[in-house]
């Protein structure tokens, strides 16, 4: 399985670019704190390479801007290229977006003057999600000893 989940900040503004076969796609940088602070008490963060194709590429240049504070669902890739200027091949590793949530509140969010687009749900503290039901799609795990596939 290869899935990856992650929260963070745009480190800068999202560039659309189109490629020759007119397909959007949006490489951007995302920091990610890590859970525990250094031993001097600095939080420290991850920054990540990422690329968001079609959609969420043009949703991430639309609505989003340098500071956001995001959730991405994708997978990691690795892939490598050959290097015109040095000759030396290149390994790059990033994730592949396929989803895209808005995390920031209206409030936090003023100073972009963005707005959220229609059919999407903002999330924070003051706003949670609402609780998985099996209404919603979400069908909640059994906690009995019987759902396991195996003995303990």
């Amino acid at each position: 399985m290869n899935k990856v989940i992650l929260v963070g900040r745009l480190v800068k503004d999202p560039e659309v670019k189109t490629t020759q076969s007119q397909v959007s796609v949006c490489s951007f940088t995302l920091a990610v704190d890590r859970r525990f602070k250094a031993a001097n008490g600095e939080r420290q963060s991850d920054f990540l390479s990422c690329v968001a194709w079609r959609q969420q590429a043009e949703l991430l240049g639309k609505y989003f801007q340098k500071g956001s504070r995001i959730g991405i669902v994708g997978n990691l890739q690795s892939r490598s290229y050959d290097d015109t200027a040095t000759g030396k091949k290149v390994y790059v590793t990033e994730v592949v977006v396929d989803e895209i949530e808005f995390l920031d509140s209206k409030r936090d969010g003023a100073s972009g003057g963005s707005s959220e687009p229609s059919g999407t749900r903002q999330v924070s503290a003051s706003n949670p999600p609402p609780a998985p039901t099996v209404e919603s799609g979400f069908y909640p795990a059994m906690d009995d000893d019987t759902s396991l596939p195996f003995d303990l």
